[in-house]
């Protein structure tokens, strides 16, 4: 198996992101270079891979081996991407301090702001030909289904409600029983989208290993590129680790995890042939639910 990392080439801002997403899976060693690199990233770009092994307790080695592992082709190839990404956070940081003036003066400014840096580099790990890979697959699958447990679960049917107000069928049991059998009643060319932030929620992956045994493509959505998902799914979209942010981590991946879905089924709907219609049709039915009459008759919301 390839030790290659889904995207060699970060976008600005990406590259911390990247390195998150692949970081669980490495060996001891490997995984202390990568922690100190999420941990103090422009630190990092001011070293030499000799300080960078002595500051981790590894070899010299090692860190070149954790950066090829990482996909870099090494130190030096990870360090001009560190020092490109601190002079653009240095530069959006001044744009910023310019026109919000005084910090968040309170817990809740504070946060969303927090989530926001965040959230802008989030996709740095994400791997745009398999996004488009994997829109292509739900919008042309004959049936599709979608599956996400825990802190996924809203994510999930987030994205199944999106994509039938839009037009495009889709089923979203609940129930993990429903969930995995279901799966293994999926066919060659139907899909089963997987959402795991984590990618090892065993319900999840029980409804993954039946839509695979049936032959369905399967299109995995997780913080993590090695996690069992991302080894299970036919195309992996990669957004939102959290590792070394627990305090923050859960709430900006699942965000992250929601922002990736929707902009996934704007594009299955984009190559959904009946999508408008069939969508209208749909936020029409949807309107009609929710609207009650009133004793005079008028719709009341």
């Amino acid at each position: 198996m390839s030790t290659t990392a889904p995207a060699a080439e970060p976008p600005v801002g990406g590259t911390v992101a990247l390195i998150a997403s692949i970081l669980p899976s490495l060996g001891p060693g490997e995984r202390r270079v990568a922690e100190e690199c999420v941990r103090a990233p422009q630190e990092v770009a001011l070293l030499s891979v000799g300080d960078l092994a002595a500051r981790t307790s590894t070899s010299s080695a090692t860190v070149v081996r954790a950066c090829q592992t990482l996909g870099f082709k090494g130190f030096q190839h990870l360090r001009l991407l560190l020092l490109r990404d601190a002079g653009a956070a240095q530069a959006a940081a001044a744009e910023h301090a310019a026109d919000a003036g005084a910090p968040p003066a309170n817990r809740v400014a504070a946060l969303f702001a927090q989530a926001a840096d965040e959230l802008r580099d989030a996709p740095g790990s994400l791997d745009v030909d398999e996004f488009e890979r994997a829109a292509e697959a739900i919008a042309r699958a004959p049936r599709v289904l979608v599956v996400g447990n825990g802190g996924s679960a809203p994510a999930a049917q987030m994205v199944a409600l999106r994509l039938l107000v839009s037009g495009r069928p889709c089923e979203a049991p609940v129930d993990a029983v429903t969930q995995q059998l279901t799966g293994t009643l999926l066919s060659p060319g139907d899909v089963c989208l997987a959402v795991s932030d984590s990618g090892m929620n065993a319900v999840t992956l029980h409804a993954v290993d039946g839509a695979v045994a049936a032959g369905a493509t399967v299109v995995g959505v997780t913080g993590y590129a090695r996690s069992r998902l991302g080894r299970a799914a036919a195309h992996t979209l990669v957004v939102g680790a959290s590792y070394g942010s627990w305090d923050t981590g859960a709430v900006t991946g699942n965000l992250a995890q929601i922002l990736l879905l929707s902009a996934l089924q704007a594009a299955v709907s984009e190559r959904t042939d009946a999508s408008a219609d069939a969508g209208r049709r749909t936020r029409e039915a949807v309107l009609g639910l929710v609207a009650d009459d009133d004793e005079d008759g008028a719709a009341t919301p």
